[in-house]
């Protein structure tokens, strides 16, 4: 059990790390620790998956709860159903892009609110460990609810396009499938890896991964598409492909959609960190206000309630919308790539092109031995520019910024950097490898 209960959910392999005793012990320490009397629990495709349902709702109804069971959903899905159902919390039940022997369980207070290490899961352990909960006065319920009915309706409600557009699909024979099963009629789909399959025999469910993109980016070329999808493996992150089969950056994807979401007035828009100078840029271009955030979908959440923020973006690939009660809905995001598909004329590729202002390294992970020294070290070499410290270590000049941050579960520093020229950014993040790496 050591080691599952991770920063964001509890996450480990099955049955070695976590199995249907320990998630029995889990639902008592959750109702135990929220106090929720009805719960919404969703779960994915993994073989082992129903085994832990089962498991985690006998513990909750053993607390005394009353299980609303979702059956095989998304992560996004499951969220809407914790708000629209008015349920006290909810658990996802998967792995997301995690190998298929690997699962876990993601949880939520009312509203979809996440339970992350610091507001929750490390109290659960301690219940788990000790198996200290107290007595129920009742017996709670199961019962079953199908949620797609209405999650479906949701995205058609901000469907603006009125013209059909060709898109692949790469379901990574993951739960992307339920995530835009009620608006697949609305394009000319061409689905890859569409049948449910908890292995993932075609290739990991994690567009993070570049290479498990090459078949999506082929087959976009090779059929003329206007673009592709490509979901990870409970639908909360999602890669986007071009028109040319070219990778959209997630920050800049994050721009994409801000722009459909202020042609219809001013709002406040939240983007990582680690995002490029054109995200903030092109927000405030369009009208909006841009805050930036930290990394980290508890953080973000929270700071969107905070600032009263009607999406957010992430360099991960979540796109978070205060719609789908501030939590991820990638339907929602291709929905409204589309929208402004058609508002425009243009396609992907020209609409991505002026977004492209600076050259990005993107995320570069370096083993260490010792975060600390060099993060002080970096502070004292770069205090002559712009610092803060949101989320590690933030530096900006006037052509060129880096953020260096501290990995929340391996030793690792993780390093961006930015600039106005290619030269001077490949310059300035070697000069920064040197440093960190030694």
């Amino acid at each position: 059990m050591a080691g599952i209960f991770k920063a964001y959910d509890i996450r480990g392999i099955y049955p070695n790390d976590l199995n249907a005793e320990i998630a029995e012990k889990i639902g008592h320490a959750y109702v135990a620790f929220t106090g929720a009397k009805k719960v919404v629990v969703g779960r994915d495709m993994r073989p082992h998956s129903i085994v832990l349902f089962n498991a985690l709702a006998k513990g909750m109804t053993d607390q005394g709860a009353d299980v609303i069971d979702l059956g095989l959903c998304s992560t996004p899905m499951s969220y809407f159903a914790n708000g629209t159902l008015k349920a006290d919390g909810s658990v996802m039940i998967t792995a997301s892009h995690n190998p298929g022997q690997w699962n876990g369980f993601k949880l939520c207070r009312a509203d979809a609110v996440p339970i992350s290490g610091a507001t929750g899961i490390q109290e659960i352990e301690k219940l788990v460990e000790n198996a200290a909960w107290p007595p129920a006065g009742r017996k709670g319920t199961i019962s079953t609810y199908d949620i797609a009915p209405a999650y479906n309706q949701f995205l058609r409600d901000h469907v603006k396009f009125t013209r059909r557009f060709k898109v692949v699909v790469d379901y990574a024979n993951a739960m992307g499938t339920a995530e835009i099963a009620g608006i697949k009629d609305l394009y000319d789909l061409i689905p890859m890896y569409e049948t449910l399959d908890g292995t993932f025999p075609n290739h990991a469910a994690n567009p993070l991964e570049t290479d498990t993109l090459d078949a999506i980016r082929a087959k976009v070329k090779e059929v003329g598409a206007d673009f592709g999808a490509a979901f990870d493996g409970d639908a909360d992150r999602c890669g986007f492909i071009d028109d040319r089969g070219e990778i959209i950056p997630m920050d800049l994807f994050t721009a994409l959609i801000a722009q459909d979401i202020l042609s219809d007035g001013p709002a406040t828009i939240l983007y990582d960190l680690r995002s490029s100078w054109a995200v903030p840029e092109c927000i405030r271009e369009n009208g909006g206000t841009a805050i930036m955030s930290r990394v980290g979908h508890a953080f973000i959440k929270n700071q969107m309630r905070e600032n009263d923020a009607v999406f957010a973006g992430e360099l991960s690939g979540h796109y978070y919308f205060k719609e789908n009660f501030t939590a991820e809905s990638q339907g929602l995001a291709m929905v409204k790539l589309t929208n402004l598909l058609d508002k425009t004329g243009k396609k992907v590729s020209e609409l991505v092109a002026p977004l492209r202002r600076y050259a990005f390294s993107g995320e570069i992970n370096s083993k260490v031995a010792d975060v600390a020294p060099i993060m002080a070290e970096l502070k004292k070499r770069y205090a002559d520019g712009k610092m803060y410290e949101l989320d590690g270590l933030s530096v900006e000049y006037g052509d060129w910024h880096f953020n260096v941050r501290a990995s929340n579960t391996e030793p690792l520093l993780r390093l961006i950097v930015e600039a106005r020229t290619p030269e001077l950014m490949a310059a300035k993040r070697d000069e920064l490898l040197k440093l960190i790496r030694g």
